[in-house]
């Protein structure tokens, strides 16, 4: 990747609208993609309770800003 607002990660942030983690792991990134999907899924199964879904739409819309954000290593 190269940077902030280049291809790979426009296409990440794409990828993340989709899927939450998506993007993080086509990025490389393994255990944030575990972690965005965990929180997202989670907090969806359990929207319910009011809180958790509040939860998943964070960590829904942090995922896309994160793999849109990323600058690399």
């Amino acid at each position: 990747m190269s940077g902030q607002g280049s291809g790979g990660n426009v296409l990440a942030a794409i990828c993340n609208v989709f899927f939450p983690g998506l993007g993080q792991l086509v990025q490389g990134r393994i255990l944030a993609a575990l972690l965005f999907a965990i929180f997202f899924f989670g907090g969806a199964a359990l929207w319910f309770l009011i809180v958790p879904g509040i939860i998943a739409g964070i960590a829904y819309i942090w995922a896309i800003v994160d793999a849109a954000t990323f600058k690399g290593a």
